[in-house]
């Protein structure tokens, strides 16, 4: 408990400070003595966080979303092995991010079509060479130094960049029904003027490994451009961004299991009616007629039931099927 000065000591001291014999600086030193450097937190005035926790969770989902869809296609076009991850999401100032950005680079921009405000979309240059060649059958970070793309590297990227933006407005349709379209490529940044230079941007930053180089990719969003989408970013939307994504691992799974799973199919040549007694004087060499014409259309039969039908032949010298129809009666 704190010991209370008497009025008496209380005439001493501030007599003694008038006097000065006694040191101001030092009692204020031990008053903020026990205090850590842990309890003074600096504040950016300039730059204030619009963005709350909840939403920055939120925005991190969709993006990963994202991430895993564009490197799934980059997988089956480049045939290696392929991994984007969300490095990080950041508020900074426009000018800031201008100034990031390397020289020559790979810069997308692009239309948000209900703002009518633009973003960007920056390629490592070094990424978009790497994947060209892979694309060519050539080796994955062959090049080392940064260099303009030519005419025919930007009609070859350009449609996997369109699949990219494309797939990121696939991954925005969680929060709100945005419309994203590639308006121009640039190649330094101070001719990509979106927004002006004090203006907050939030800037998305994704680690790209192919094989076993990796690569840096940024989208930029001036956050005036998503004023409304941002609102409308909280915990719920993040719920159901994380139920969607459980749905969706679930029925990648179950379709996996189903596509292993074999079912009996018979094909059904005809059927006929015979008497016991021309059963018991059927010998070899004798012919049986069917319910079924020569050119006629057989049953293919799926688990006892008749899913399609089709005409009987033969296909690399195997007896075959092809299938002609569908059996709109079976549900």
């Amino acid at each position: 408990m704190a010991e209370i000065l008497s009025q008496q000591e209380i005439d001493s001291l501030l007599a003694g400070i008038n006097s000065g014999s006694v040191d101001v600086s030092t009692s204020k030193d031990n008053s903020y003595s026990s205090k850590s450097d842990k309890d003074i937190l600096t504040f950016d005035f300039r730059l204030p966080h619009r963005l709350s926790k909840n939403q920055m969770r939120t925005l991190q989902a969709v993006h990963e979303s994202f991430a895993e869809t564009i490197s799934s296609f980059l997988i089956n076009r480049l045939q290696t092995t392929v991994s984007i991850s969300v490095a990080s999401i950041d508020q900074l100032f426009y000018s800031e991010f201008v100034l990031s950005i390397g020289n020559p680079s790979c810069l997308y921009v692009f239309r948000i079509v209900e703002s009518d405000a633009f973003a960007v979309l920056e390629l490592n240059p070094q990424l978009v060479l790497s994947i060209v060649s892979r694309m060519l059958g050539g080796p994955i970070g062959e090049e080392k130094t940064p260099r303009l793309l030519t005419q025919i590297e930007q009609t070859i990227i350009r449609g996997i960049t369109q699949r990219a933006i494309s797939d990121l407005q696939k991954a925005w349709k969680t929060i709100a029904p945005l419309t994203f379209q590639i308006e121009r490529y640039e190649t330094e940044g101070e001719f990509v003027q979106i927004a002006p230079a004090s203006e907050i941007i939030l800037l998305v930053s994704f680690e790209v490994t192919i094989g076993d180089q990796k690569f840096m990719m940024n989208i930029c969003f001036p956050t005036f451009a998503l004023e409304d989408e941002l609102a409308r970013l909280n915990t719920g939307s993040m719920n159901s961004i994380a139920m969607s994504h459980a749905k969706k691992g679930w029925s990648n799974t179950m379709a996996k299991k189903i596509a292993q799973t074999s079912l009996p199919v018979s094909v059904v040549l005809g059927n006929a009616n015979l008497t016991v007694k021309e059963l018991a004087e059927l010998t070899p060499g004798d012919i049986i007629k069917t319910n079924i014409s020569a050119n006629g259309e057989v049953c293919v039969d799926i688990s006892g039931a008749t899913r399609f039908f089709g005409k009987p032949g033969v296909s690399n010298g195997k007896v075959a099927v092809k299938i002609e129809r569908t059996n709109t009666n079976v549900h």
